[in-house]
């Protein structure tokens, strides 16, 4: 698997692409050509274009959740691309409406939005294999009790949006352990380790790459770092929603890494 960071809150020294606090991955696996998440804007777009990334050649296209700053850019790509027969997988929960405070942060489009402009839209309440080693996690099972759980804004009429039910992420079986991706990680990133340790059969965790939603140093955080350090023997890729304070932490147990626009990553 080979993966490339196309939208991030940061960039690199003396690297010129664009940057949005946002995120965005691009994922090639075997035959197929993924999206993971489309940031906030058209970012994406240009930087894929930097790097010589073919976004017309896509197989699918991955929502992590239904917020702005993950699925906000789509409508981007198929006014730039035909995206016909091309899989989205999506919980369905990301076609929700969201508002946080007073503002409109859901996706700026509906379930049939996506499939009027060709996307073969696949639901992702379980996991679904989107190759031989990489899968979409589906729900996550709230199984911590360390990891917050309170309000990310609300669903509109549905009220508080509790426990932002749509975000998932994938694994990837490597040759040395499982490596997963994921998007900002509000079920909490314990949670997401341990669904993707259940479907892999307890594999070993050999890396993460994603925002791991610790904004701040708290007790959530100390939790977390030390359920890593136990859980996970390889370097770990925190960023978007990780703030420095969290990350300082982190490396002071963990093997951190700097992530940036451009970043580029290879596991076998």
């Amino acid at each position: 698997m080979k993966l490339t960071v196309l939208v991030d809150n940061n960039t690199y020294i003396d690297q010129y692409y664009l940057g949005e606090p946002a995120l965005s991955f691009y994922i090639e696996d075997g035959a197929e050509r993924i999206l993971f998440d489309t940031g906030y804007s058209d970012a994406f777009i240009k930087n894929a274009e930097q790097v010589s990334i073919d976004l017309g050649a896509l197989t699918y296209i991955v929502l992590s959740h239904g917020h702005n700053d993950h699925t906000r850019g789509l409508p981007f790509l198929w006014e730039r691309y035909n995206l016909k027969d091309v899989k989205l997988v999506a919980h369905p929960g990301v076609y929700s409406p969201k508002q946080y405070m007073g503002l409109d942060v859901g996706a700026p489009f509906t379930k049939q939005d996506c499939l009027a402009h060709g996307l073969q839209v696949i639901d992702g309440n379980g996991p679904i294999k989107l190759t031989e080693r990489l899968t979409f996690l589906g729900e996550i099972p709230r199984v911590t009790d360390f990891e917050s759980i309170e309000p990310i804004g609300s669903l509109g009429e549905m009220g508080p949006d509790d426990f932002v039910l749509d975000d998932s992420a994938l694994s990837y079986e490597g040759k040395e352990g499982i490596f997963i991706v994921t998007g900002c990680s509000h079920s909490g990133i314990c949670n997401i380790v341990l669904k993707a340790l259940k479907l892999n059969e307890k594999k070993s965790v050999t890396g993460i790459i994603g925002g791991f939603h610790l904004p701040e140093k708290n007790q959530q955080l100390e939790e977390t770092i030390h359920f890593l350090a136990q859980n996970t023997k390889g370097t770990l890729y925190p960023c978007h929603c990780v703030s420095l304070a969290a990350k300082f932490e982190m490396m002071k147990m963990l093997p951190v890494a700097e992530v940036g626009v451009g970043l580029q990553l290879e596991v076998e």
